[in-house]
């Protein structure tokens, strides 16, 4: 190759730091540009057309493209020795080329195949009661899916679908080349058509020519009762679509769970602070507990102390996949009045009188304030 070439960033319009999916980009732009089919009335398409493939197939393999921005096209001048596009690069190629080595060894690569599309991800945030009791969702987002105005085959609708002149409708490109070891036959997937074998004459105005395109999507999810933050729903068949004709992925729908006003959750269980007055600890009392399903008669037992804990069963929240359900446990909190009645702070008055002589009579700390006093 003599150094009158263009340089192969300048063929493809690219700059010398662009990574792999922007020089594929840029190389299947010009080519669906410059095709030869497309281009009958152009004599110079089709020399064009071979030196924007020139260009990829160097551009494209790592191995070959550094030895380019080291040498320029010297790198593959084989009457300088070296191995030319497509030597070492291909030679040491992915193990879906299959080469020719002195002759010895032949055979084909596999016409590449529909693939599986992209999972996609969203975040669905929900109330704690519909976490609790389960419910219906709208999510809407964004795939992609088949074309709707091509149906899916990359044509402009009334127009043909062509055999790849590229690759004669084989989808797939061979390359030989004198390597230092010996004559090297590559087989690639063909860029241009993607291993398919053929090309739309006239590319979709909508997909340009990839049978997918983004649409606006929404779908209904049932949310079963019990969930919590981090479990997630997953849609089948309702992430993008896959190339070639592949089976659509799954959307996945990430769950988050609001905090309630006053429940606090442990798995299945709820917890809830119940604040009473000294009056209801010391003589036990009947009160008003709310559940998530209305409200709940309770008996405090006399005596009670500030932080015991008690349980009404079954009225926590549903075991996920279960009909079984979680506790409700209250937490007693005794609470001490910041501001008292005249009426009141007697009664504390008297009632303090009568429980310090009591305690001082019967407690560990009564007790041990007899010893120091001296008292048997």
């Amino acid at each position: 190759m003599s150094d009158s070439k263009r340089d192969y960033y300048e063929v493809l319009g690219v700059s010398k730091g662009s990574n792999k999916d922007e020089i594929k980009k840029a190389y299947r732009k010009l080519a669906k540009k410059y095709h030869p089919d497309l281009n009958k009335d152009n004599p110079q398409a089709e020399e064009i057309f071979k030196e924007v493939n020139e260009a990829y197939q160097v551009l494209s393999d790592d191995e070959a493209r550094a030895r380019y921005d080291q040498l320029g096209h010297a790198a593959f001048d084989q009457s300088a020795g070296g191995p030319g596009p497509g030597g070492f690069g291909d030679f040491f190629g992915d193990f879906g080329d299959i080469f020719d080595l002195f002759g010895g060894f032949s055979g084909g690569s596999r016409r590449r195949g529909p693939t599986r599309g992209q999972d996609l991800s969203t975040t669905l945030e929900i109330s704690f009661e519909e976490a609790a009791f389960g419910t219906k969702k709208t999510v809407k987002y964004r795939r992609l899916s088949v074309c709707r105005k091509c149906n899916g085959n990359g044509a402009e609708p009334g127009t043909p679908i062509v055999e790849c002149s590229q690759c004669h409708g084989r989808g797939q490109i061979q390359q030989e080349v004198n390597t230092i070891f010996g004559r090297s036959v590559t087989v690639r997937t063909c860029p241009t058509c993607g291993g398919d074998g053929r090309i739309a004459k006239t590319p979709c105005s909508l997909c340009r020519g990839e049978g997918r395109a983004y649409e606006n999507e929404e779908i209904e999810i049932n949310i079963p009762p019990g969930v919590d933050t981090g479990n997630r729903v997953i849609a089948r068949g309702r992430g993008a679509k896959g190339e070639m004709g592949g089976e659509f992925g799954d959307l996945i729908i990430n769950l988050k769970v609001r905090s309630h006003e006053i429940f606090k959750r442990d798995g299945a269980n709820l917890l809830l602070d119940v604040p009473i007055t000294f009056a209801q600890a010391a003589l036990g009392d009947e009160i008003e507990v709310p559940t998530l399903e209305g409200v709940e008669n309770y008996k405090i037992p006399a005596g009670i102390q500030s932080g015991e804990t008690r349980r009404i069963r079954g009225k926590g929240l549903n075991h996920l996949n279960s009909n079984n359900k979680g506790d409700l446990i209250l937490k007693i909190i005794v609470q001490t009045p910041k501001r008292l009645s005249q009426e009141e702070r007697e009664l504390f008055e008297k009632l303090k009188g009568i429980q310090t002589t009591e305690n001082e009579s019967r407690s560990p700390l009564g007790k041990f304030i007899d010893l120091l006093r001296g008292k048997k």
